[in-house]
């Protein structure tokens, strides 16, 4: 793969093409209008429409254009911050009910596939923990026990993951996990939703959201839906300023795509207990499967060394699996975690009781968001759902508080940037494709200079809280190191949860 600073593509995006949607051109009528048109969105709005309610689904951009595009679409009730942590977190009957759920999501998914007969290379796999050292022996231990204490029995230790290329020791299996095609997956959600009456209308920006008996959601270029519900699935919320932002933290995870021969290495899926983690699955092509491996995380918009982190994710690759071959892909996304673990899916806090988010997939975005599906048709439908209260966006758990308090602390420490010099003196500094903080009297201005020379010249403040953003040269963004908003190289949002551009500067 070329080796240069350009956004990236993910696997999922070079392999299908999901249609883009027609924009919004009038103003309409329907029971619920979701926001977002990724795994959360999609899900809740086939759920809906197979119930028999009239959905509408706008997105700034494409079906899967999102989050959901630069997954690795693992579909696991492994959970990626252990159940013994959830457990402390959330007591023993949390822990069962977030294994519970996650189960489900799964089931759900192959459920779809089998009834819309969507051919997305669905797959039942096992999957494997092993320890990042030979020290993390009781680590496995206690989550064996945690896990078969949250109702997985069917975990067991296994001497070593089924790898042949490096031996990884002690492992914990976990049967029946799965993987998919997620684009192929929600392109067929799409057509089905439409089938049932639904409509997705892309390119159409949401820009104001009010809840209550006239509720309503306008758009940029001016019609509006009127709806009875309305659901915000944008991967973090873009209707709210605080109440869920001061719960959750982004977090950017790199991921690589590479070329190995065909049953080379056993397929199922892989994590590592490191910190960051390393997760790996398999998919396969006609001439050869490709290896995609991810980790490396760290805080959106905290980082400015991406080619360094892909460097490590090689390195870390070629050390286990020496028969890999040249880098295909490599692509980067967004995870929001949130203080606790566990999703924000239900009534928004501080809102009318018929505004719903779906939120804080920490790194299960797939499963999450099929658990969205699920728990927000049942809510807007008037049933009891037994995981209501575990994914309620407005929880307080007093055992996370001291992470609570942890990332609110590192977010109020991002506003000293005002009182910084800039990356730079001088615009002349520049060269083509860079971008940099100036400072301009009292102000920071984000500077950019293009391929053909232009330079842009934008406001450095977030437009949602008021950070000054920072230069992504790996995906050519401003990141807001405060709450993970993103924003492209001349300015235009696509990452929330701020919902405008970076104003262009005199």
């Amino acid at each position: 793969m070329k080796d240069d600073s350009q956004a990236s593509t993910s696997i999922w995006m070079a392999t299908a093409s999901t249609p883009s949607q027609s924009p919004l051109r009038e103003s309409i009528r329907t029971d619920i209008c979701i926001i977002g048109a990724g795994i959360a969105g999609l899900t809740t709005a086939y759920l809906l429409g197979r119930e028999g309610r009239s959905v509408v689904v706008l997105d700034d951009g494409a079906v899967g254009g999102g989050m959901t595009g630069r997954t690795t679409a693992h579909l696991s009730n492994a959970y990626d911050d252990r159940y013994v942590e959830i457990e402390k977190l959330h007591g023993a009957e949390g822990a069962r009910l977030t294994a519970d759920s996650h189960t489900a999501a799964i089931d759900k998914i192959s459920e779809i596939v089998s009834g819309e007969k969507i051919d997305c290379e669905f797959e039942w796999l096992d999957g494997f923990l092993f320890g990042q050292t030979r020290d993390d022996l009781q680590l496995l231990e206690d989550e064996l026990a945690a896990a078969h204490r949250a109702g997985l029995k069917g975990v067991e230790k296994v001497p070593r993951a089924p790898l042949h290329s490096f031996d990884t020791g002690l492992a914990l299996r976990f049967p029946r996990q799965a993987q998919f095609h997620p684009l192929k997956y929600i392109d067929a959600l799409a057509r089905a939703i439409v089938r049932d009456g639904g409509r997705i209308f892309g390119q159409t920006h949401a820009t104001k959201f009010e809840g209550g008996d006239e509720s309503r959601v306008e758009t940029s270029h001016g019609p509006v839906v009127s709806s009875d519900v309305i659901v915000v699935a944008t991967n973090t919320p873009v209707n709210d300023r605080v109440a869920i932002h001061t719960k959750q933290a982004p977090y950017v995870t790199y991921v690589i795509g590479v070329a190995v021969p065909k049953s080379s290495v056993t397929r199922a899926l892989y994590w590592d207990t490191g910190d960051p983690y390393h997760y790996v699955r398999l998919q396969s092509d006609e001439k050869h499967d490709v290896l995609i491996v991810g980790g490396e995380d760290h805080k959106t918009g905290q980082a400015n060394d991406g080619n360094e982190r892909y460097a490590k994710l090689e390195q870390w690759t070629r050390e286990r699996f020496p028969q890999m071959g040249e880098i295909q892909f490599r692509w980067s996304g967004q995870v929001m975690e949130p203080a606790d673990g566990l999703a924000f899916i239900g009534r928004n806090p501080l809102d009318d009781d018929n505004v719903y988010i779906a939120t804080g997939d920490s790194g299960q975005g797939m499963t999450h968001g099929t658990i969205a599906g699920m728990l927000l048709t049942d809510l807007i439908q008037g049933r009891k759902n037994r995981w209501e209260d575990l994914y309620s966006p407005s929880r307080v758990r007093v055992k996370a508080l001291p992470e609570y308090a942890s990332e609110n602390i590192n977010v109020a420490g991002q506003y000293a940037d005002y009182v910084t010099a800039g990356d730079i003196k001088s615009e002349s500094e520049l060269k083509p494709g860079e971008g940099a903080i100036m400072r301009d009297g009292v102000s920071k201005i984000a500077v950019y200079r293009d391929d053909g020379g232009q330079v842009h010249k934008l406001t450095a403040v977030c437009p949602h809280l008021g950070c000054v953003v920072a230069w992504n040269s790996t995906e050519r963004t401003w990141d807001c190191p405060c709450h993970g908003s993103r924003f492209s190289a001349e300015g235009c949002v696509y990452q929330g949860p701020a919902n405008a551009d970076l104003s262009p500067t005199e």
